[in-house]
């Protein structure tokens, strides 16, 4: 639904915004203002959303704690929103599994899979659904001729599906589940939507297609605003799916000034660690495939190599090792400001839980999404379109580089250096968007069909564009960033100042 501005996007954002302003606000006690922030959030007698202000009120407050980090509630627990708000308030807080959660009492309980014949049955005289069941599920209505489908007897087959010639017969899903690229979604005992967390590769594809709010994810909005107020030199990476994000006139240059406004040191383009990327997963497929690899997988989708991983433990190998380039950028910033801290500001979900691995915790210490960063702008009053632009813009990336917020992008980009530094050699490429895509390709990888090939994995269909924390339609995010990759100097990654610098950072 990115593009569409919902109810649930309403109060996604007023939560940012008031979580900032808590965090700005360094005079109100914060265990105080949670507890009244669903009464001003909700105000009234009536439901805005739903029909119960009371439920309304009880999902706004796990919702703002959700964006404070602390962890979810069930209903049964009676405890005050404020408990262990102190958590939440130390600047060093991480995230903390589960990242994505389901908020029960939020959720519709919708139903997992279920075969209907809707009003618009016109009771034909073929009954083509009642011919090709394989169950005899479907009967007729002796009096209008309508057909009617025993749930008991049905398979959930969608025979009858294809063959209705007016459509009248919809398979229904429940929209989390159908979004699951890895069936992570089940039903509890109550028939509500359930996590399992062994599956889960925090991807967020749930959170955005669920059309009752009922899924959040964890923030550190207020942490972020912390560190900077207690004097750290906190830079923001930003990830190249920036672009028509935070509106349509706001240039790099205005985002510069916007992000400056609000007290970051400066900030760094994470295509710049993209174009450190793909010179390292080049090199590498030069020198692994085939003589050690069948095939090479990207790394840059923390979603996607998680998700390989887990469900092909036994292809993990086949998976890039190269540094993702949030983490070759922090590095990049902590190589020439060792004191500095670092907050991705990006498109993606998967992305909070990849910066708490060991190994990645010393170079990235927050993650925010441009959702939850428009939410702070909002609470400082910052109109980043009016604001003059910054001279120096943002940094020198390739056009490689930009485009890897598009699918296809991050192979394209290996591709061209490869071409560059070995001309003689040939690349094979595929790639696949959407985890339930991905696996598909993974297990041809498996059978053979796709030894030599480089191989990129995008959990999020249409690239990282289209990512859990976006705003802006795909289609029109990817064209964006198109444009702006056009604009780089350079084409590729070689062309870029900072390659040179890779050995330093990957040792």
């Amino acid at each position: 639904m990115r593009g569409v501005e919902t109810r649930i996007q309403e109060i996604r954002r007023r939560i940012f915004r008031e979580v900032a302003r808590m965090a700005y606000h360094t005079e109100w006690p914060t265990g105080r203002r949670i507890e009244a922030l669903p009464y001003e959030i909700i105000p009234g007698e009536i439901g805005n959303f739903r029909n119960d202000i009371f439920l309304e009120r009880a999902i706004v407050g796990e919702r703002l704690r959700l964006a404070m980090g602390l962890p979810c509630r069930s209903a049964a627990e009676h405890s005050p929103l404020s408990d262990n708000i102190d958590a939440a308030t130390r600047e060093e807080t991480y995230y903390t599994p589960p990242l994505i959660n389901i908020i029960k009492f939020a959720c519709n309980a919708c139903k997992e899979n279920e075969i209907m014949v809707t009003d618009g049955c016109q009771g034909c005289l073929a009954h083509p659904c009642v011919e090709v069941c394989p169950k005899d599920a479907i009967t007729l209505d002796r009096y209008n001729g309508r057909s009617h489908i025993d749930q008991e007897k049905c398979i959930k087959c969608g025979r009858c599906v294809d063959v209705c010639s007016y459509h009248a017969i919809i398979r229904q899903e429940r929209p989390c589940a159908a979004a699951c690229g890895v069936d992570a979604i089940r039903s509890d005992k109550n028939g509500k939507a359930d996590i399992d967390y062994e599956k889960c590769v925090s991807c967020g594809m749930c959170l955005v297609n669920c059309p009752f709010g009922a899924i959040a994810d964890k923030s550190q909005i207020f942490q972020v605003i912390r560190a900077i107020q207690a004097g750290e030199r906190v830079y923001a990476a930003v990830a190249p799916a920036f672009v028509g994000q935070f509106g349509p006139k706001v240039t790099p240059g205005k985002l510069r000034a916007a992000m400056k406004q609000l007290g970051f040191a400066d900030i760094i383009e994470v295509a710049i660690g993209a174009d450190l990327c793909a010179a390292q997963e080049a090199e590498d497929f030069i020198r692994e495939v085939p003589e050690e690899l069948p095939y090479m997988g990207t790394s840059c989708c923390p979603a996607w190599s998680v998700m390989a991983k887990k469900m092909f433990p036994d292809q993990a190998k086949n998976i890039s090792m190269a540094l993702t380039p949030m983490t070759l950028t922090a590095r990049l910033v902590k190589h020439h400001y060792p004191d500095a801290k670092v907050a991705f500001i990006g498109p993606c979900a998967a992305k909070k839980l990849e910066a708490m691995r060991k190994d990645v915790r010393s170079e990235v210490d927050f993650v925010l999404t441009f959702e939850e960063m428009t939410g702070i702008f909002d609470a400082r009053h910052v109109d980043v379109a009016a604001l003059e632009e910054d001279p120096h813009g943002i940094n020198d990336a390739s056009t490689d580089g930009r485009n890897f917020a598009v699918s296809g992008g991050v192979a394209q980009a290996v591709v061209n250096v490869i071409k560059e530094k070995y001309p003689e050699r040939e690349v094979k490429v595929a790639n696949a968007e959407g985890l339930r895509e991905c696996r598909k390709m993974i297990m041809a990888a498996k059978a053979g069909k796709y030894d030599g090939y480089l191989l990129e994995g995008m959990a999020c269909p249409g690239g990282c564009v289209a990512g859990a924390g976006t705003m802006q339609s795909i289609k029109k995010s990817a064209v964006a960033v198109n444009m702006y990759a056009k604009q780089a100097e350079h084409q590729s990654a070689t062309g870029t100042e900072h390659v040179k610098e890779l050995d330093k950072l990957v040792d």
